[in-house]
């Protein structure tokens, strides 16, 4: 199976080759539910096998969990053949493990606390915790994490936190960038405005937007997809599903932005379904191929907990959505009429 490459290279430093369909590995840190080290081996050497290149990691998922299963997995395969993001903003501090954060989240984990920290010394030192963990000695991409107001709670607080990277962290990445330690860096967000204010400030090169342009929503169309556009800033897209009710359908329990879907959003769901099925097509592989049309976009990276999901995702990266199904779509008022789909 071969996976739809892009090549991007934004400043001329060689750049990077993402496929079409990445690996987001917060699922094999146990994300809600524990896995064997042998399940998570096994859906990684799956997705190799099937030709996916890209894997993206961060400390925080599975306190540390997600990075040292890359690390058995990543062992023996050649360096320059894959992609490897993980992400900066959170150092991890050993205690007992009935203090550990991330009770009901992360299961069977690390006892580690999180510290929050995006300044400059922090930057770099959790840059070398993430080579310890993972058994590599670089990454490609550093995305400062979760700068935004879910994980802040609110606008005020995440300002502070955006301005804490600007004063600090981004010139450690800046530095890592210009040394070739690093060939680009950006932020990992669930939401698009901390991304537009930091392109306004800084220069970037890719934000991983996780759940804010997908079939269900497309509000960066608005300005921030058009900035990113114009300066040629690259678009990883997680949560391609909504936190899954793209994928399972509107059912009942259905989660979307990590909790249970309210009701309007199952009846919208339930709309685009219909649409899809009346062209014979799975949502889910419309769910995945409908951001890979916007220009900025360079990859998607669901998360895979099992061998099905994995068949699945790789299935929806080779899917044939016809024209007319986005035509249909966009008609009933289900999708922007702006975004691209060609």
């Amino acid at each position: 199976m071969t996976l739809q490459k892009t090549h991007w290279d934004r400043i001329g430093n060689g750049g990077l080759s993402l496929t079409s369909l990445g690996f987001g590995t917060a699922p094999l840190g146990n994300l809600y539910r524990a896995i064997s080290d042998d399940e998570a081996q096994a859906i990684l050497e799956m997705a190799w096998d099937r030709g996916v290149r890209y894997y993206d990691t961060a400390p925080l998922y599975g306190l540390g969990l997600s990075e040292t299963r890359l690390n058995r997995f990543l062992r023996g395969k050649p360096r320059d053949q894959y992609v490897l993001s993980t992400k900066i903003g959170r150092l991890l501090k050993a205690t007992t493990p009935d203090k550990r954060d991330g009770f009901g989240k992360w299961f069977d984990v690390p006892a580690r606390n999180e510290v929050y920290d995006y300044g400059y010394d922090a930057t770099m030192r959790s840059l070398e915790f993430s080579l310890e963990r993972l058994g590599v000695e670089r990454v490609d991409v550093l995305f400062a994490h979760d700068l935004d107001v879910a994980n802040h709670g609110s606008w005020e607080v995440m300002e502070d936190k955006l301005s804490e990277l600007m004063a600090g962290g981004y010139r450690a990445l800046m530095e890592m960038r210009d040394q070739g330690v690093i060939k680009a860096f950006g932020a990992g967000v669930n939401e698009w405005e901390p991304c537009q204010w930091l392109a306004e400030r800084g220069d970037f090169d890719l934000f991983l937007l996780a759940g804010r342009y997908t079939l269900l929503e497309q509000e960066p169309l608005d300005s921030f997809l058009p900035l990113c556009e114009a300066r040629g800033i690259g678009i990883v897209i997680g949560g391609p599903y909504n936190s899954g009710i793209l994928a399972t359908g509107p059912r009942e329990g259905a989660f979307y932005d990590y909790d249970p879907a309210p009701r309007e959003i199952l009846e919208r769901v339930g709309r685009i379904e219909a649409v899809c099925k009346a062209h014979g097509v799975r949502m889910v592989d419309a769910a995945f191929q409908f951001p890979l049309h916007h220009p900025a976009v360079l990859s998607v990276i669901p998360g895979g907990q099992g061998v099905a999901e994995m068949e699945s995702n790789l299935a929806a990266a080779k899917a044939d959505i016809p024209a007319e199904l986005w035509q249909d779509l966009k008609a009933q008022g289900l999708m922007r009429p702006d975004a691209p789909v060609a």
